[in-house]
């Protein structure tokens, strides 16, 4: 697992389909849905850390694209 699709294929195999109109919120939801398929005990420990820290550098990635946006105006 190494970028935001494969993490959209891992949530997607439980029927898991986020799309809220907005990518950081949307990895905001990823990140959300992740974490109850961990409580859940249906994902290992290797698959959620992997995908946390996939979501945590696209959310970081956002943010900065939007303080960007927001400085330029």
């Amino acid at each position: 697992m190494k970028t935001l699709y494969d993490v959209q294929q891992l949530l997607k195999r439980f029927g898991i389909y986020v799309y809220l109109g907005k990518r950081l919120y949307d990895i905001e939801m990823m990140k959300i849905e992740l974490e109850r398929l961990y409580d859940n005990l249906l994902i290992s420990k290797e698959d959620y850390l992997m995908a946390e820290l996939i979501l945590r550098r696209e959310h970081r990635i956002e943010e900065e694209k939007e303080n960007t946006k927001m400085d330029e105006a």
